[in-house]
């Protein structure tokens, strides 16, 4: 049996579901260990790797070239089930690293690197059952792990859970002291994070409004609707991405051309510094905030938002 024959089958023993039961989680537990074909299963290792890592050394040792756009699939449809199962942790170096951050790293488990070291041993049955025994206890775990800094805040009744960074961190002061200062009333429909696009859709609602959700990739970070003056307030937090710029506008008025509702748009930085590096690309109608000075906005030249004042005036 091959390497990658007997890692498919070390999968199947865990309890992975079907769908990596394959040659892409087979390789990609393989270079997470820093097994070769000829290496022996009791020299498996613990090592801190980036996706970018874990496709060349799959490259070198193995012969299987992997496009780098496949980086994605890697994430989405392995990694993210060998978190889950307990058997990788990201970033355990740092786990206050943004989820997207290109240095972010993945590494097996303690417990499932004492595990595999036991392939083909008189210890691996005995192993196996403790530990799928404790699987549901090893997820809980490193769940609690990284919830310990996830970065919350509360919308709608709901806590609201976001990925460790500071994109996260901005992204929770919109909406714990932008939408209480400028638009009270307004509802939450749609909020991203870095690791889950759709982390709160207010699906309904977003349709009742023309706004389509196969395109949510597309939608800025926050999206509120005040229904009483039928405003869409759409929020773009600037940290690593840019502000609504001209094309960033243009791109978005194309995605909502069948919404009836009025639009407001806003880039959101945490500071002036921050507002000034982009102030170049800001487009003309919309508005900044910053949340460092939150009770005050910026309107380039933004009538719309006023509308929603104007009794106040």
């Amino acid at each position: 049996m091959s390497k990658i024959e007997a890692a498919i089958e070390i999968l199947k023993q865990i309890g992975l579901p079907k769908a990596q039961q394959n040659e892409r989680s087979a390789l990609t537990l393989l270079a997470l260990l820093g097994l070769k074909e000829e290496t022996p299963w009791s020299s498996a290792v613990q090592r801190l790797l980036r996706i970018h890592d874990i496709l060349a050394f799959i490259k070198i040792h193995y012969g299987k070239e992997y496009a780098e756009n496949t980086r994605e699939t890697v994430r989405r449809y392995t990694l993210h089930q060998f978190i889950q199962a307990g058997i990788v942790i990201r970033n355990p170096d740092d786990l206050q690293r943004p989820t997207n951050s290109p240095n972010t790293v993945y590494a097996v488990t303690d417990e499932a690197l004492a595990l595999i070291k036991r392939y083909h041993s008189p210890e691996w049955e005995t192993s196996l059952r403790e530990f799928i025994a404790n699987k549901g206890k090893l997820a809980d775990k490193y769940r609690k792990v990284r919830e310990r800094y996830q970065i919350t805040a509360e919308a709608e009744g709901i806590i609201l859970r976001f990925s460790p960074g500071k994109h996260s961190e901005l992204q929770a002061k919109v909406i714990k002291d932008l939408k209480s200062r400028f638009f009270p009333d307004a509802e939450l429909v749609y909020a991203g994070d870095t690791a889950r696009k759709m982390l709160y859709v207010k699906k309904d609602l977003l349709e009742t409004l023309k706004v389509p959700i196969a395109e949510h990739s597309k939608l800025p970070d926050v999206v509120y609707y005040d229904s009483t003056n039928n405003l869409l307030i759409l929020i773009e937090v600037v940290t690593s991405h840019g502000p609504v710029s001209p094309k960033r506008q243009a791109e978005l008025e194309k995605v909502l051309r069948k919404c009836g509702a009025k639009r407001v748009y806003i880039s959101a930085f945490q500071d002036f510094k921050e507002f000034k590096r982009h102030i170049d690309n800001i487009a003309w109608e919309t508005e900044v905030w910053l949340s460092d000075n939150p009770d005050h906005m910026i309107h380039f030249n933004g009538p719309k938002f006023f509308y929603v004042h104007q009794g106040e005036h």
